[in-house]
């Protein structure tokens, strides 16, 4: 029974011996959170557009051909006599082209998380 109440008494020393906000001297002492070492915050990146533009065609070159009829003409004796044989004319049309215009998306939008730094030096928030 006497071991019981000697470890009763060096328990019960040991406690008392050990300092306390109390014995420190601070009664009520407001201990400020820790700064949050991995606080992030949610950034968003809209999406990322651009203007190109672009020559088109709107219409393709083409040839065309044109008959051209026989000339005849009229001499000295009344006869009728031909001047030019009849024939085919070609008449090329160039190609057409435009310019349009249109809009791309370069990047998509999407979001990433940031460090954020402390709104205040002395406590960390």
């Amino acid at each position: 029974m006497s071991r019981v109440i000697a470890a009763l008494i060096a328990t019960t020393l040991v406690a008392a011996a050990i300092p306390t906000a109390a014995f420190a001297g601070c009664y009520s002492c407001y201990v400020p959170p820790q700064p949050c070492g991995t606080c992030y915050q949610e950034q968003y990146v809209r999406p990322q557009y651009r203007a190109v533009e672009q020559t088109v065609m709107v219409s393709p070159g083409r040839t065309i051909a044109h008959r051209t009829p026989a000339q005849y003409q009229t001499v000295m004796v009344p006869k009728t006599v031909m001047v030019a044989p009849e024939g085919v004319a070609y008449e090329e049309v160039p190609p057409q082209y435009a310019t349009q215009q249109h809009v791309e998306m370069v990047s998509p939008g999407y979001s990433y998380y940031a460090p954020v730094r402390p709104r205040c030096g002395g406590c960390g928030y």
